[in-house]
């Protein structure tokens, strides 16, 4: 089903920030209903891919899916095939079912690279799944922490995992000591339109970039490339699904969050270079210890 590059609520925070006219023109060019042969070839050396997907009572969330480099194939410029299911304890378990949106991203930190893949799972076996693409797009190199990933099967698929209310405080520190986490979120209308997907996506910045008060988040939102994908989502429908990673220990830390953009007002002022702010008010986190089969190595 066509429809425009981005929606109603992309759209008013691009008028908001000036690039609106620039970006109804040139979305059909960078958001494609299929992936370039460049984009399916990055999918294809991965050692790990971001999911966001829903569950049942409209909450994103986003996790990974790992192994070795060509777990991802491209059977078609707008198929991926993912050998690969989420484990046991995964808020993602049961969700990737035939018919269920995801948002995808692809990223390899240490060459500062990323590209987006959302659509709709098509087909589940019990080796992955296969996803229909609907959006592909690249993102720009900021704020990408240089680090490289490399596949380690020797480690536990899924270890035993802890639930709080808010924020546990393993979650904390995690959050705390932060540089990197993603975020999923969706459109609230499930209609068929590529637009009116689910969306998950990448933030950065220096360790502590996160700021904690109690059980809130709140995250600055620097320039960019000003598609408000993530963001135009949230102003339609405010709840989001964040991951962090301790990349030394491979501790993961899923979050449920309630989602509001702050554009003007003294906390705005208090960040120097921020446009706007996220600010998220944490419902629910998961913690696992060493729960992700992946290693990682600083890249210069």
């Amino acid at each position: 089903m066509a429809g425009p590059s981005f929606h109603t609520g992309e759209q008013a925070l691009q008028a908001r920030a000036g690039s609106r006219e620039r970006l109804a023109e040139v979305g059909p060019r960078v958001i494609r209903p299929a992936m370039p042969e460049p984009h399916q070839a990055f999918f294809g050396q991965l050692p790990f891919i971001v999911v966001g997907a829903v569950d049942g009572d409209g909450q994103p969330w986003a996790s990974l899916l790992t192994g070795a480099p060509g777990f991802i194939t491209a059977p078609a410029d707008d198929r991926l095939r993912i050998e690969a299911l989420p484990p046991a304890g995964d808020p993602l378990e049961g969700l990737l079912k035939a018919g269920a949106r995801v948002g995808l991203l692809g990223i390899e930190a240490h060459a500062r690279r990323r590209n987006r893949a959302n659509g709709r799972v098509v087909a589940v076996d019990g080796a992955g799944i296969d996803v229909h693409v609907e959006q592909s797009f690249g993102n720009c190199p900021k704020y990408i922490q240089p680090r490289q990933a490399e596949y380690a099967p020797g480690r536990p698929a899924f270890p035993e995992h802890t639930d709080f209310t808010g924020l546990g405080e393993p979650v904390r520190a995690l959050v705390a000591a932060a540089d990197t986490f993603f975020i999923a979120s969706a459109h609230p209308d499930d209609d068929g339109l590529p637009a009116h997907g689910v969306d998950v996506s990448h933030r950065g910045g220096p360790a502590g970039f996160v700021h904690i008060a109690g059980d809130t988040l709140t995250v600055p939102d620097l320039a960019g490339n000003n598609y408000f994908n993530t963001l135009g989502n949230l102003l339609l429908a405010p709840r989001a699904g964040l991951l962090f990673i301790d990349f030394a220990r491979g501790d993961l830390a899923w979050l449920a969050a309630d989602a509001e953009i702050v554009h003007e007002g003294p906390a705005l002022a208090a960040h120097p270079g921020a446009l706007r702010l996220l600010r998220l008010r944490v419902r629910a986190s998961r913690h696992a210890s060493a729960a992700v089969p992946l290693r990682w190595r600083e890249a210069p």
